[in-house]
């Protein structure tokens, strides 16, 4: 693979501060979940990924099991998850009906609040954000 140009790279540091800031900006929505950071997160993980076992969910969150444990034993006591057993010793942490609705009236605020700022921009800054968005999701995309 070719280095990339000092133009590329110049690219991919704005891209990347960008999204930084773009988390950042959306994340202060998060307060009104009436959760913590970690839990969202992990709230997250399983929201996207699917259910999973309490290791799998700390390797994702790049957390040891005993966190990972006690921050599960906190969702489940908020009911935003379950365990359903596998074995004796092992479960699978699944998201509640509770827990989903949290996650999407989450992202319905972070949206909102997104979508106020692009709301005032000029119509051709919003197709160059169009254009740039479909770009990123297009040269992130795992498939071949």
């Amino acid at each position: 693979m070719a280095k990339p140009s000092m133009r590329t790279e110049q690219v991919a540091d704005q891209i990347h501060a960008a999204a930084i800031r773009l988390l950042r900006y959306v994340r202060k929505e998060d307060a009104a979940s009436g959760v913590t950071a970690a839990q969202l997160s992990a709230l997250s993980v399983l929201a996207f990924g699917g259910p999973m076992t309490l290791s799998a969910l700390a390797a994702a969150e790049q957390v040891k099991p005993p966190t990972m444990s006690q921050l599960v034993s906190d969702l489940e006591r908020l009911g935003l998850v379950s365990r359903k057993p596998i074995d004796r010793r092992s479960s699978e942490i699944l998201l509640t009906r509770k827990g989903r609705a949290l996650m999407e009236a989450g992202r319905k605020r972070r949206l909102a609040r997104l979508a106020k700022a692009v709301g005032s921009l000029p119509p051709e800054q919003i197709d160059k954000l169009a254009q740039a968005a479909g770009l990123i999701v297009a040269m992130t995309d795992p498939s071949p």
